[in-house]
């Protein structure tokens, strides 16, 4: 959380106003309750801070957190909540830090949620609505919370969170989400260790240890029951490989599955280079679509800023986005979310457009009345090539002109020389993969990387909303992945990624029946770059890469129909791109007319 000041600040209007000038009261004193335990149906005790007014006479509306990434780093937004008149509650997950049980992602969170939020609205100084907040995980813990509709919880802000574990945390495309995966793992871990640790820790079972050095300070017999590490502290880790398809583990808990079940209006929060934008949005939409209720369907409000897990700022990546864009504050914009549903207040919630966007490109904030934009044409760019697009050096192009008789691009993809990954929505390691818009010119110099560019254009050009490509292509293997990857090239020779996506040619039909290929047949896939908004400028150009790795972000598809949890050999694949009259290859984008 953000430490903001409370008094002598300047106005700041509309959304990000600060957070001290949300409420009209004068700021409350704070009374801070630590470990607060709170017993769920099956007697585990969770564990939770309380922030509140310190008063006697009134009752608050409460804000609620439970996170996975201890309880403690909420002291700042926990004070500054209290002191604006709302009970601001953080709780240790189950199995995380000061809460008991065992630490499983998602498996609790629905059951834990409610029992919390009602839990949270019986408290004497609670007038009875119940709001949750917080960002990644922490954002998926409000969405099962939500679809177990506890009676008692009236609001949600979900910060760049996923929609379905499967799809858009764990895999997409059919890609598994390596870096993501491992990382996010990894970072978890250490707590999990720990309370192994001293699990398992018992001195008088060494004392007759000798020599003296043997002396076990961990007994790994009694802590490993499968002798693998991996196993005893992120179990989840193993099941998520083991099940790479859309089955019953993964629906069990897909929010896609149970928008009807949200009866709650929300404010989601997206962000441009962010690894869950694609979930973000459509959770926006589908509860708008689905939600359970008139007041979730119409209480629907949705923020697109930059950033998210890839930096916070004006300066993200390698790119400076303005001053505009140092004008969000997460926190200030909660409690305004919040001023407005629980206290009535006619803020920019009330009064404006439900949808608020950052536009790169202009770099300026911009308020919509939908998504996506209905003023918006869909515009294909169709791949050409005469000589081949292999690299920056081939001569491959985009138009709105249709393709005649053309010949195709041809490119070995070589697991063991994947196609490495510079920038892009990444998480959760910025030290030895950094996140965010970076210069892609080390990959379009290489000859496995198709390279396809429109002119330099003559004015400015915006394309705001869902990216895609449809493309034909062959390969000569059962199985491999392609990608795609949307650029901004600047005049100065700054090749600015956008978004970007893949497919793994298994999943091309289904994520639920994976289906192998006939080699040499060509398919037809569909690449969801999820989406994006941009004012490519005078003298820029719109440029699409296409591959078949992006590494490590995703896992190297092996090419040899394996599973890719056991799958031990690599083999190449040749793999063909077609671009003529009976196999329009083109990218697809959303331009916003001036």
């Amino acid at each position: 959380m953000l430490t903001l000041p409370l008094c002598g600040a300047p106005a700041l209007s509309g959304l990000f106003a600060t957070a001290a000038l949300v409420f009209a009261a004068p700021p409350y004193s704070v009374k801070i309750e630590h470990g607060v335990p709170v017993t769920m149906r099956d007697g585990t005790v969770l564990r939770a801070d309380i922030y509140r007014p310190d008063t006697s006479n009134e009752r608050f509306p409460v804000l609620l957190q439970r996170t996975p990434y201890n309880k403690s780093g909420g002291t700042s937004f926990g004070y500054e909540g209290a002191q604006q008149g709302l009970v601001v509650i953080i709780q240790d997950v189950r199995g995380r830090y000061t809460s008991q049980g065992d630490w499983y992602p998602f498996r609790y969170e629905s059951q834990d949620g409610y029992e919390t939020v009602e839990w949270a609205a019986s408290l004497p100084y609670s007038d009875g609505k119940v709001g949750m907040f917080g960002g990644s995980y922490v954002g998926a813990t409000q969405m099962l919370a939500a679809i177990a509709h506890p009676p008692h919880l009236a609001g949600i802000c979900p910060v760049v969170t996923a929609s379905n574990y499967h799809e858009n945390w764990t895999y997409q495309g059919g890609a598994f989400e390596q870096w993501f995966n491992e990382s996010w793992t990894s970072g978890l871990a250490q707590d999990t260790l720990n309370r192994l640790v001293q699990k398992h820790t018992n001195a008088m079972e060494g004392a007759w240890t000798l020599p003296l050095t043997a002396y076990p300070l961990f007994n790994f017999n009694h802590a490993l029951a499968k002798d693998d590490l991996t196993s005893a502290i992120a179990p989840y880790f193993l099941d998520w490989l083991n099940h790479p398809n859309y089955d019953e583990y993964w629906k069990r808990w897909s929010i896609e599955e149970h928008f009807p079940d949200i009866n709650v209006p929300a404010l989601t929060i997206a962000a441009w280079y962010d690894i869950f934008q694609g979930g973000s949005i459509r959770n926006y939409l589908g509860i708008k679509a689905h939600g359970g209720s008139e007041a979730a369907r119409t209480g629907q409000h949705l923020l697109i800023t930059i950033g998210g897990h890839a930096g916070s700022g004006r300066k993200i990546g390698e790119v400076d986005f303005g001053p505009a864009a140092a004008e969000f504050n997460e926190d200030a914009i909660t409690l305004r979310w919040y001023e407005h549903l629980f206290k009535g207040a006619q803020n920019e919630f009330a009064n404006s457009k439900p949808v608020r966007i950052f536009v790169m490109g202009d770099n300026i904030w911009r308020d919509e009345s939908e998504w996506s934009v209905a003023r918006a044409r869909e515009q294909r760019y169709f791949l050409h090539a005469t000589r081949g697009a292999n690299s920056v050096r081939g001569d491959g192009s985009l138009s709105a002109t249709a393709p005649g008789p053309e010949s195709s691009d041809r490119y070995v993809y070589d697991p063991s020389k994947p196609v490495p990954t510079i920038g892009g929505p990444l998480c959760c390691d910025s030290e030895h993969l950094a996140p965010g818009p970076r210069d892609q010119r080390p990959i379009e110099a290489r000859e496995d990387v198709l390279v396809y560019s429109t002119p330099p254009l003559t004015e400015d050009l915006e394309v705001t909303g869902p990216v895609r490509v449809e493309l034909y292509a062959e390969s000569s293997q059962a199985d491999t992945d392609f990608t795609g990857k949307l650029v901004d090239l600047w005049p100065n020779g700054f090749a600015q990624n956008l978004t970007e996506g893949i497919i793994r040619a298994r999943y091309r039909d289904s994520r639920e029946a994976p289906q192998m290929m006939t080699p040499g047949q060509v398919y037809n896939f569909t690449i969801d770059l999820w989406s994006t908004s941009n004012v490519f400028k005078k003298g820029h150009v719109l440029r699409l890469e296409i591959s078949s790795s992006n590494f490590p972000r995703f896992d190297r598809n092996l090419n040899t129909g394996e599973a890719a949890a056991t799958a031990r050999i690599a083999v190449p694949a040749s793999n063909t791109v077609l671009h003529d009259a009976e196999h329009p290859s083109a990218l697809v984008v959303q331009v916003v007319p001036k």
